[in-house]
């Protein structure tokens, strides 16, 4: 009786360390969700600046395209076409969907190629 009450002791103490440190060396569950929901943000916040960016130049392109003179010919030098305002001064509309002046000196006669 006491060898049997000895080795149940001796099993059960031996079953409760393995489980604790089984328990030692996983991450909570909390920290693998905070750590996906941060990339998840990032990715979202990435993507709706691009979205943004792209709106934003579509947007701007086609206001210049009614209010504005395109400036047959020539290109900026990014290969963007240039247009003239009622200040006559010369400029494109960039990705982000800003209007970039330029002098006359910048202005290509051939579109950039890439």
């Amino acid at each position: 009786m006491k060898n049997t009450f000895k080795i149940a002791l001796l099993s059960a103490g031996l079953f409760a360390a393995s489980q604790s440190f089984a328990q030692e060396h996983h991450e909570p569950v909390t920290k693998k969700v905070g750590h996906a929901a941060e990339d998840v943000g990032h990715a979202t916040s990435t993507a709706a600046t691009a979205v943004g960016h792209k709106t934003s130049e579509v947007a701007v392109k086609g206001v210049v395209a009614v209010a504005d003179k395109r400036y047959d010919g020539h290109w900026a030098p990014t290969g963007e076409n240039v247009y003239i305002d009622k200040h006559s001064r010369y400029f494109y509309v960039d990705k982000r969907g800003h209007y970039q002046y330029l002098k006359k000196a910048q202005l290509r006669n051939k579109p950039y190629k890439h």
